[in-house]
């Protein structure tokens, strides 16, 4: 119902974004090499890299054939894979808007650190809700869910566009679209247990971000937009725009233009198909 476009929340303690931005180069280029292989080496990727439950937490064994890196890697490894650009898409979109002040709160270093321990969080609760699955779990979902979570914590009234039933761009407090995403995802959790989509992994995403938000934050940094100072370090300030004129990225009105999906094979050993099962929007 709401994608985020664009949020004007200038950056406070960092001049760039440098590990948001690695980070959607690191999805993108893994993407683009898997477009670009073989089926049989995407196959290898897919059960070779992605989260496996079965095997993590049912006992099972994958193939020695199949095997890229130590099974525990995969908590992390699978969030590196998406199955098509609009999987990776979604999440990268998502990453782009809310990442970069997620990590302005945290700081670099800290901020790859949650970022990784969103998506093994993601990977654990996706394997509680279905141990025995044997369907390799890929996409970013649960650490975009994490990143989401964290600026509901930190920035719940700061203005983000969105762009709302694919149609109406609107300047939205960032907790009205973002606590309905939130909550979404508990009640598709509840209602739609056995889909494709991996709910599970966008709930332990969400419940390790608003958690790791509180500890990882530098000293001083407020939640819920208690206070905004911009330290002295900081030489850079964003320029003063009238909100009313101003259009979804940051440009005129007059001239703007205007969660995160996991898929699978069958089996681990015996179906082996290109298409990915569990996707996460």
């Amino acid at each position: 119902m709401f994608i985020p476009l664009h949020d004007r929340n200038a950056l406070k303690h960092i001049r760039r974004q440098y590990v948001t931005l690695g980070l959607i180069t690191a999805n993108v280029i893994a993407y683009a090499l898997a477009s670009v292989v073989p089926d049989a080496a995407f196959e290898l990727g897919v059960y070779g890299l992605g989260f496996i439950p079965a095997i993590l937490l049912g006992g099972a064994s994958l193939d020695p054939s199949l095997v890229l890196v130590p099974e525990s890697a995969t908590y992390v490894t699978y969030s590196f894979l998406h199955g098509s650009w609009l999987h990776l898409g979604s999440n990268m979109l998502f990453l782009w808007v809310f990442g970069d002040n997620v990590e302005d709160a945290m700081g670099h270093f800290k901020f790859l650190f949650f970022y990784l321990a969103c998506a093994a969080a993601g990977a654990l609760v996706h394997g509680l809700v279905m141990p025995a699955s044997e369907a390799p779990l890929i996409g970013a979902s649960g650490a975009v869910s994490g990143v989401v979570a964290a600026y509901l914590m930190l920035h719940p009234k700061v203005r983000v566009w969105v762009l709302v039933f694919m149609r109406f761009p609107l300047p939205l407090p960032a907790f009205i679209p973002l606590l309905f995403w939130v909550g979404q995802q508990f009640v598709m959790l509840v209602i739609d247990g056995d889909s494709n989509v991996s709910w599970g992994a966008h709930v332990g995403g969400i419940l390790a971000g608003a958690l790791l938000v509180l500890v990882l934050r530098r000293p001083g940094v407020p939640l819920f937009d208690r206070a905004i100072v911009t330290p002295r370090a900081v030489e850079h300030e964003a320029p003063s725009v009238d909100a009313g004129v101003v259009g979804p990225w940051g440009v005129p009105a007059s001239t703007s233009r205007t969660g995160p999906e996991q898929k699978t094979p069958e089996t681990v050993a015996s179906k082996r198909a290109r298409p990915v099962t569990h996707w996460g929007r």
